[in-house]
Formats: C-alpha cells, sequence, structure tokens
C-alpha cells in the first residue's frame, strides 16, 4: 500500500501460531519498514544504541517469560526479512530513547458506558501504510488493533474478546530499566482475561519504558488510567472527565524526571480546557471534538504537519462506548469524516 494511496487505514485479518501471526504482519509490512529503515531518524539514532546492555536483559526476559510474543517477534523479522536483533531493537525503541516518534491523546469520559476517545500519532512516514489488524493468535485471545509495520499489536489501542480495551500514550521518562520491553507489556495486556489480570501483568515483572494506559472492560463498572514506569505504577479510577497527552500526571508519578515536550504540554491543556468548556455535550461528539481541535496553529491536538516538533502525526482516531454487556467501537482516518470503520459489536467492520 503506498504513501499516496489516500492514506486510507486497511484492514487485515490474521490467524494461526504466535510466529504465523508476526509473519503475516511482517509481510504486511516490510515494505513500509524497509521504506522507512533507509531514511529514518529514528532508526539511525536507535542504531547508535545497539551496545546498551539492557537489551540483552529485555531479550532474556521476553524470551523466557513470554514465549509467545517471543515467537510473535521472530515471525515478525521472517515476515519482514529482516534480521531478528533489528526487529527486537525496533520494538524496544520507546525503552532506550526517550524520544521516539509515538505520540496520542486519549479523552476519558466516565458514565454508562464510559467513553474513550484516542488520536493515534506516529511517525508521519508511516501515513497509508497502517491497518486495523483482526489477530487470533493460538493460546491468547482474538482481538482488532490499531498496528503499524514491524511493530507487535498492542501498543495503540484496541479491542478483545473479552470485552477489554485498551489504549496508549507514549510517555518519555528521564530514566529506564532493564525490564520487559514496554511494548511486549501492552501486547500481554490484550491476552488478559480482565483488568484486574492486566494490572497483573504490569505487577508481575520488571519494566523497561513507560507508558500510559487506559482500560476499560464491558461489564465492568471501571474506568482506569494507568501509568507506568520502570520505577512506579499508578492505576487511578477515572472518575470525572479527564484527558491525557504523553507525560506523567498522576499525584504519584507525575513528579517523576521526565520530557514534557511542547506539543504534549500544550495538548493536555487544551484538551482539559475543551472538556471544561463542553460538560453536557454528548459523550462520542464531545470525544471526537476535543481529538479534532487543531485551534493552535503550531501545536494542534489533531496533528497533520509533516514538520510536527516530534515528528508525529494523527493516524486515526477511535471512540469506544464501553457498556454492561458489548463494546461499541469506531475508528476514523480523517478529520472531521466519517468513520473508515465501524465496529458496533464485536471485532470486525460491520461493512468494509
Amino acid at each position: 500500500m503506498s504513501h499516496d494511496a489516500g492514506r486510507r487505514l486497511s484492514f487485515i485479518d490474521v490467524a494461526g501460531s504466535p510466529h504465523d501471526v508476526g509473519a503475516a504482519l511482517g509481510r504486511f509490512g516490510q515494505a513500509a519498514l524497509n521504506d522507512h529503515f533507509r531514511t529514518s531518524g529514528a532508526w539511525r539514532e536507535l542504531n547508535t544504541r545497539r551496545a546498551d546492555p539492557r537489551i540483552g536483559a529485555m531479550a532474556a526476559i521476553v524470551r523466557e517469560r513470554f514465549p509467545r510474543y517471543w515467537a510473535e517477534l521472530q515471525g515478525l523479522a521472517a515476515g519482514l526479512e529482516l534480521a531478528f536483533d533489528d526487529v527486537f531493537l525496533w520494538n524496544c525503541r520507546g525503552d532506550i530513547w526517550a524520544m521516539a516518534p509515538d505520540g496520542c491523546t486519549t479523552v476519558q469520559l466516565p458514565g454508562s458506558p464510559h467513553v474513550i476517545g484516542h488520536n493515534e500519532d506516529g511517525d508521519p512516514d508511516f501515513a497509508g501504510d497502517c491497518a486495523l489488524a483482526h489477530v487470533a493468535s493460538e493460546g491468547g485471545n482474538e482481538f482488532t488493533a490499531f498496528v503499524y509495520p514491524g511493530s507487535l499489536p498492542g501498543h495503540t489501542f484496541a479491542a478483545t474478546s473479552k470485552g477489554l480495551v485498551q489504549t496508549v500514550n507514549n510517555i518519555r521518562p528521564l530514566a529506564g530499566g532493564a525490564g520487559t520491553p514496554r511494548m511486549v507489556l501492552a501486547r500481554a495486556i490484550l491476552d488478559a482475561p480482565d483488568l484486574d489480570a492486566a494490572l497483573a501483568v504490569l505487577r508481575s515483572v520488571p519494566r523497561a519504558g513507560a507508558f500510559h494506559l487506559t482500560l476499560a472492560q464491558a461489564a465492568d463498572e471501571r474506568l482506569l488510567s494507568v501509568e507506568f514506569t520502570a520505577q512506579a505504577l499508578s492505576a487511578d479510577q477515572v472518575e470525572t472527565a479527564r484527558v491525557h497527552s504523553n507525560h506523567l500526571i498522576h499525584a504519584d508519578t507525575g513528579r517523576m524526571s521526565q520530557i514534557v515536550t511542547g506539543s504534549s504540554g500544550v495538548r493536555q491543556r487544551r484538551g482539559e480546557l475543551l472538556l471544561g468548556l463542553t460538560p453536557q455535550a454528548e459523550p462520542k461528539g464531545r470525544a471526537l471534538g476535543i481529538l479534532w481541535d487543531a485551534a493552535d496553529p503550531e501545536l494542534p491536538i489533531y496533528r497533520t504537519d509533516p514538520a510536527d516538533s516530534d515528528v508525529e502525526n494523527t493516524m486515526a482516531s477511535a471512540v469506544f462506548r464501553v457498556g454492561a454487556d458489548k463494546v461499541e467501537w469506531a475508528v476514523y482516518d480523517g478529520q472531521h469524516e466519517a468513520a473508515r470503520f465501524d465496529m458496533r459489536d464485536g471485532l470486525v467492520p460491520v461493512a468494509r
């Protein structure tokens, strides 16, 4: 799929053993990632960090504690026709480099149902090369997730066959650790049976990098905002409307040393301002109104500038309604456009 294919999001079905799933995802992303590696500043930067001793420690943890995802990564390398070490390094990019180009904004609207809105912001080089992937990996839950070329599923936004929804925001801590790569932890949550098991995954192993997660599940009254780093984990139950961009803001983690980019700071403040202006608005429209806001010409919430200061553009927006018995969601690949995929009850679009 070329960059000029209208930048549309495609839909792919992937099934089989963990290795098969990784290989299929690798084939999907092969051309785009190989192109990216030839020209990408991010890949050049990561290559200067190959000797980081944490990488070997992270690999050992994944191999021993998460063998299914180790197999997915091996399959990914095979499908991409790249060396495994390169693919593993790419999937640890945010653990060893705080400024890896991954962004995002999330709107959390607790209620009945809970509404979660999310902008998936990533490297503009991948515009037109991403997909929603419906994944059935043997030994795990079925799920549908936004996928980037060459990356494990899970670190973006997803819904699972257990009615669990996860959205993920990049965090840029100044201190990392030699633990489980954050993208592997986010992938593992998609196989969790429930929210408590999801939190247990994060607590059960040493962690390398940092993420913010929004978690909810059909038939569970909780809407959770989770910040984790190598050193700390904070899980808040969201009781009033919130916005979260790309830095730690919880009372117990927000004082940790981190990089807050200009964009992340402005998106956080603008999102909070818009929340305050729209308390009575219908939740889905309220979420999209914030996600699609571009009032700040320099640092908008919805990001389309190829010269974005963090090298990030909005690849897709998703809005989830997490109710008592089901999850309904929609995915948009254009600002102020109709949904590209309408997921009314399940993991496959109503019409595609």
